[in-house]
């Protein structure tokens, strides 16, 4: 089945669809499934005490992404020790060869300093975008690629190329299929000719095999 939701904690998500995030500490592996791994801002504080679980987490052939890792203004505490953690994640990406998953809330500053900091090659990822089109245009201009949800600003949508977009649930009660259907319209594009369109860039972008490890 094509990947079609980058981002999801819906453990239950259809087998080869949905790439679900968690921690170091919750991942255990179900068969046909897609994971991102890593230590959210949120618990920056305590989040280096799972470094070891992260890195042995990161090498399983079913993680095919580090995240979600990131920085949020207003929820995290000391914003110093969340960039630090970030950019160790961010140097974990590149070192294992898989794109990143960014949580970022009022923050983007500070992501584009790491970014010039670590120099990336992997793809970096922000998830749940909900900022305005100029916004958009500054990250696009930046090499980011951009993720959109069930909450997003409609012209940031427009205006990101097909070769920078994502979507996903995140945490919202809609499914992708709702989500697909939404951004089409608000992209006036075909439905069938988006799914496949960002099914393909999916298996690209995170270098997918034919089907997860099993």
């Amino acid at each position: 089945m094509p990947l079609l939701d980058v981002h999801t904690h819906r453990t239950d998500s259809p087998a080869g669809q949905a790439i679900i995030s968690c921690s170091p500490g919750e991942f255990r592996p179900a068969e046909g499934r897609w994971y991102s791994v890593g230590l959210h801002p949120w618990h920056a504080a305590t989040g280096g005490d799972d470094w070891e679980a992260l890195c042995r987490a990161a090498e399983h052939p079913q993680v095919v992404a580090i995240g979600e890792a990131g920085m949020d203004r207003l929820r995290g505490g000391d914003l110093g020790r969340q960039m630090e953690l970030f950019a160790r994640q961010a140097r974990l990406a590149e070192d294992i060869g898989k794109p990143l998953i960014i949580h970022m809330v009022r923050t983007q500053a500070e992501l584009l300093a790491v970014r010039r900091q670590v120099c990336p090659r992997v793809p970096w990822i922000v998830h749940g975008f909900r900022g305005s089109a100029t916004a958009a245009t500054q990250l696009l201009h930046h090499g980011l690629q951009l993720s959109f949800g069930a909450l997003h600003n409609d012209e940031a949508l427009r205006c990101t190329p097909i070769d920078r977009l994502f979507l996903e649930t995140d945490e919202a009660t809609l499914d992708i299929d709702t989500i697909y259907d939404r951004a089409a319209v608000v992209r006036q594009t075909d439905v069938d000719e988006l799914r496949q369109a960002l099914a393909a860039r999916a298996a690209q972008t995170f270098f997918l095999p034919l089907s997860p490890e099993r």
